[in-house]
C-alpha cells in the first residue's frame, strides 16, 4: 500500500470532523422520522416521535432541542414539532436515500424488507453513491434484471 494512500485513513469521527458535518447520524434518524410523519400529519408530538423511534420521551425532547438550535425544527416545550424549510429539505433527502437503499437491498437479497440493513448503512453513503444506486435500480427495474441469490 502506498504511503500516500495510508495517510488518508481516519476514524469515523475523523471523517465527520474533516467534512464539517453538523448533523449526526442520530439527528438524521430523527429528521427522517419527523419528515415521514409530517408528510402525513403536518406535525408531530415528542411522545409520538419517541414511540416511533423506540426511545424515551426525554431523549426525544433533548434531540428536538438540538435540532431546534440548528434551526431544523420549530418546537415549543410540550408543543407540536414542525420542520423548518431547511429541516424539511434535509428530511426529504433522508427519506429518498432510505427508499433508494431499501429498493437496492431488497433486490439484492430477494427480500420484501431490509429495514434493519438500511437503517445501519444509510448514514455512511454519500449523495453521489445514492444517485448512482438510483440510476442502477431504474435500469434493473426497467429491464427486469433478476439477481441470482446465493442462499
Amino acid at each position: 500500500m502506498a504511503d500516500e494512500e495510508s495517510s488518508e485513513f481516519h476514524t469515523l469521527k475523523g471523517y465527520r470532523l474533516q467534512e464539517g458535518d453538523e448533523i449526526t447520524e442520530s439527528m438524521e434518524d430523527y429528521l427522517e422520522m419527523l419528515c415521514r410523519h409530517m408528510l402525513d400529519k403536518g406535525y408531530m408530538r415528542v411522545s409520538a416521535l419517541a414511540e416511533q423511534l423506540n426511545v424515551r420521551p426525554s431523549s426525544a425532547s433533548k434531540m428536538v432541542g438540538k435540532l431546534k438550535e440548528l434551526e431544523l425544527v420549530r418546537f415549543e416545550k410540550y408543543g407540536l414539532i414542525t420542520l423548518t424549510d431547511r429541516g424539511y429539505e434535509i428530511g426529504r433527502y433522508l427519506l429518498w436515500r432510505h427508499e433508494v437503499l431499501s429498493r437496492f437491498f431488497c433486490w439484492l437479497n430477494g427480500s420484501e424488507g431490509e429495514l434493519r440493513q438500511v437503517e445501519r448503512v444509510e448514514h455512511f453513503m454519500d449523495r453521489d453513491t445514492i444517485e448512482n444506486l438510483e440510476r442502477l435500480m431504474g435500469r434493473v427495474e426497467k429491464e427486469g434484471f433478476r439477481w441470482e441469490i446465493g442462499r
